[in-house]
């Protein structure tokens, strides 16, 4: 096996895609009540070293969105697609819309977070379904 071939891991972010995925989705949470997403050390807002995970709510709320025409080389086949920043709780959380046709995608849409494949190379991507 060469080192092309082995995985490349994005440890701590990857972790938490397969808690998503698993249903367990969660974030981080220190002693002063901020939220942040994996991987983190340290809270990045007051430097609190005491964090925790903290399950993510099951429901968020679309926040703000952007639809996608041209897209880079990763995602051509996927197009057009809304990338969505949506509030689970504490933490804002960005990801793809599907199971809701681009031109139907609001603010303030209620959503589930999960994760899917993406349809131009079949990697894991984090993505948002209406509930």
């Amino acid at each position: 096996m060469s080192d092309a071939d082995e995985e490349v891991v994005d440890a701590g972010y990857d972790e938490w895609v397969t808690a998503v995925a698993d249903g367990e989705g969660y974030y981080l949470e220190c002693e002063n009540d901020h939220g942040s997403l994996p991987p983190r050390r340290v809270c990045p807002h007051c430097g609190s070293l005491d964090i925790a995970e903290v399950p993510l709510p099951e429901a968020g709320e679309i926040q703000t969105f952007t639809v996608t025409h041209v897209a880079t080389p990763n995602f051509t086949e996927d197009t057009p697609y809304a990338v969505c920043i949506a509030r689970f709780g504490d933490v804002r959380v960005t990801g793809q819309m599907r199971d809701v046709a681009v031109e139907d995608v609001e603010v303030g849409l209620t959503v589930e977070i999960d994760v899917a494949q993406t349809e131009t190379t079949g990697d894991d991507l984090v993505v948002f379904r209406p509930r």
